[in-house]
């Protein structure tokens, strides 16, 4: 994590760091104005903090209350070695816990990951450099030599090879790649989370047997990412991009919007048409992009290569960015390397999907193959140590597919949790299906899983996919535990040779969906350095349903976007505008505001918390509507999960609104009481929203510039590196 500080006044400093800002300061007696805890002082209570954290998540794993947990830390400092301390935690705990669980209420404060760090000692390294937002991490710079070079299946170079060209990338397009977490609780199963520094919200999870080959999947995943613009999915790009020679890509291609609607010729074809328009109901408004919203401008669309005949087809970015998500996206040393995971990675969506929305009974892996693979069998005996029934089952459906599948059971909340993996490798998918049932997990997070159902409804609801797709955490069928499987086991391989194995094997998995009678469109992109592609298979590889498309699409941001943002200028007469839009549509009342307009805030603010309720909440009490203010706060209050001020002042507002439409009664009988029960700033500003001198407590102003979104801006900012980098690439 990248921690950047600032100079204040006299002793005063100011760290930031993701979207929090830390404020330290120097008691008194050594010439600070003891306005703020000391950084040691901050440091001591990190320690206190992350222990109490682990108890937490141990309690809440258990269903064990923590309101009669206590627990304290003092530092013991050797007088002869003020740096020689003991820091010695207690814990307090209730005489009805468990023995079992006392112990393990200690074994997991002994887990501290600031006690960890401390007892490891870290490293300090200390230098001066020309510019801190150039200078890209230095763990990921090691250059590769001839006597350290680690090959795995599925990689046209070796491991230590591809992390410095990638890093390397990533360093040239001005992206401090930091690693934020690395994880090993199961052997041979290695899962890290890095992140851009100055966007922490471009981030990438990696995976694999080894620490090298997950640094390797989530640099891989990072470059793809940006090379596919996912990490800027639905988000407003700016009005500079919007009114940018190109917004996407400088080979894309605008249609302008008919008259009647209609779809404009020359987006999709003959093939994908019948599928994303097979009612006749999508208009072309349905497909205006939603980062630039360019109404004006059209339709932006980007080419695809159809491969039955090379031809050049057009899909809306919109109708890309509604219906795919990450699906078919993939990065590699070499374009076959890439193409082989997008495929792979298409037909482990797709097969897992028919799966479960099937409720297919998958045969086990027997044991004597198990045993080609000890490093496979060592994870899988860890997990079962834990305490986890392991399933390993062939997910190939009688041989047709590159898919496998590793299902772990939870006795402890009767959960499970179904991963699959692909690649024309078995060894290879079934080690992909582990280390993705492990990804970024801990032994407590397991508890978290859905049990089973023998409700096929609840297992075929389109959402359920989407919760699989994007964490498998969804909900699996009974039947998919049978004993009496409805596919014979294959020992399948579609790998290659040795020699241009990718290739070959690219070759085998595009068969297979020319088999089924599928079209396939590509897109590759090199413009940033490295081999990467999108593919899209219609009818296919989608993760939303295509009646998204009219329904649910992502452009209704632009309905409500510009007068959201500039919310705090708007007369009477727009509010009420706004106001009969939101209330008119089919929206969410607990969809975030971030999500309906695509802007990032703070989500340690107003802004970040907003939802549609509240908004039609405020501009009710601008518009003084009592009645209705009134109804929305008493909504509000039953069920919306916002922070505890927030949560006084509606009540005090709930109070004034009542007082206010009740003729008996007048506020100044009540209002020293109701400002002893909620402090006077509370009640100024419900009074405030009541009687229209205070308008939208807690938002600040904003713009269509995004004046004061730091997060957003940063967000653009990293946008903008890519945008220049094809520019420059396509001048060239």
């Amino acid at each position: 994590m990248e921690i950047s500080v600032n100079f204040l006044d006299n002793l005063r400093l100011e760290a930031k760091f993701d979207d929090f800002t830390v404020i330290t300061d120097q008691p008194i007696r050594y010439k600070g104005d003891g306005s703020a805890p000391s950084p040691f002082d901050y440091f001591l209570a990190s320690s206190a903090l992350c222990a109490a954290y682990f108890v937490r998540v141990y309690c809440l794993a258990r269903d064990i209350p923590t309101h009669n947990i206590r627990l304290s830390q003092n530092n013991i400092v050797d007088p002869e070695d003020r740096y020689n301390q003991i820091f010695k935690i207690q814990v307090e705990l209730p005489e009805d816990i468990s023995e079992k669980d006392r112990q393990g209420i200690l074994r997991s404060i002994d887990r501290c990951t600031v006690k960890k760090v401390i007892q490891t000692g870290p490293d300090f390294e200390i230098e001066t450099v020309e510019n801190l937002a150039e200078d890209a991490q230095a763990l990921l710079m090691v250059s590769p030599d001839a006597e350290h070079q680690t090959f795995i299946e599925g990689k046209d170079l070796p491991l230590e090879q591809t992390i410095a060209n990638m890093t390397k990338i990533l360093a040239d397009l001005g992206m401090k790649i930091e690693i934020a977490s690395w994880r090993n609780i199961v052997p041979h199963v290695w899962s890290l989370h890095i992140r851009d520094a100055a966007s922490p919200m471009c981030f990438t999870n990696g995976k694999g047997a080894t620490k090298e080959s997950a640094l390797c999947s989530a640099l891989g995943e990072f470059i793809e990412r940006l090379n596919c613009n996912f990490f800027y999915n639905d988000q407003f790009f700016g009005e500079e991009i919007a009114n940018a020679p190109f917004v996407h890509y400088p080979n894309e291609r605008w249609f302008e919007l008919e008259e009647d609607d209609a779809l404009p010729d020359g987006i999709l074809d003959d093939y994908t048409l019948p599928i994303y328009n097979a009612d006749g109901e999508l208009a072309g408004s349905n497909l205006v992009d939603t980062n630039s919203g360019r109404i004006d401008r059209g339709i932006c669309s980007l080419p695809f290569v159809r491969k039955s005949d090379g031809e050049t087809v057009y899909f809306p970015s919109n109708l890309i960015e509604n219906l795919f998500l990450s699906n078919g996206m993939s990065a590699g040393n070499t374009l076959a390397e890439a193409q082989v995971q997008c495929l792979s990675e298409i037909f482990e969506r797709a097969v897992k999907k028919e799966i479960l929305e099937q409720e297919i009974a998958l045969p086990d892996v027997p044991r004597s193959v198990l045993e080609k693979y000890p490093d496979i069998i060592e994870g899988i005996e860890e997990l079962e140590k834990q305490g986890f029934p392991i399933l390993v089952k062939d997910a190939s459906l009688g041989g047709r597919f590159p898919v496998m599948c590793v299902t772990l059971m939870n006795p402890r909340n009767g959960g499970v949790f179904a991963s699959f993996g692909a690649h024309p490798s078995l060894h290879v998918a079934l080690e992909r299906s582990l280390t993705e049932l492990m990804q970024g997990r801990s032994f407590e997070g397991l508890n978290d899983v859905p049990p089973p159902t023998f409700n096929s409804l609840a297992v075929t609801e389109p959402h359920n996919f989407v919760e699989h797709f994007i964490d498998s955490t969804g909900v699996v069928s009974w039947r998919f535990f049978s004993a009496k499987s409805d596919y014979e086991f294959v020992e399948w391989d579609f790998s290659g040779n040795h020699v241009d194995s990718n290739e070959t094997e690219a070759d085998r998995l595009f068969g297979i969906l020319e088999s089924m009678g599928k079209e396939v469109y590509m897109a590759n992109y090199e413009d940033l350095g490295a081999p990467a592609c999108r593919i899209l298979v219609p009818g296919y590889s989608e993760v939303y349903p295509v009646e998204d498309l009219i329904w649910d699409n992502t452009n209704k941001s632009l309905d409500y976007r510009e007068d959201i943002l500039n919310l705090h200028r708007l007369e009477d007469e727009a509010l009420e505008d706004l106001l009969e839009r939101l209330e008119e549509s089919q929206i969410d009342n607990y969809e975030t505001i971030i999500t309906l307009i695509g802007v990032e805030f703070d989500e340690n603010t107003v802004w970040g918390q907003l939802t549609v309720l509240e908004l039609k909440l405020l501009i009710q009490l601008a518009l003084q509507r009592y009645e209705e203010a009134l109804e929305s706060v008493e909504a509000f209050l039953q069920y919306n999960d916002n922070t505890v001020e927030r949560g006084l002042f509606y009540r005090a507002v709930q109070a004034v609104l009542e007082i206010a439409l009740d003729e008996d009664l007048e506020l100044e009988d009540f209002v020293d009481n109701l400002r002893r029960m909620f402090g006077n700033d509370v009640m100024e500003a419900a009074v405030g929203s009541v009687d229209g001198s205070v308008r939208f407590h807690g938002l600040t102003p904003t713009n269509m510039q995004l004046e004061g979104l730091d997060k957003h801006l940063r967000l653009i900012a990293s946008y903008k590196k890519l945008h220049a980098a094809r520019a420059e690439a396509a001048a060239q």
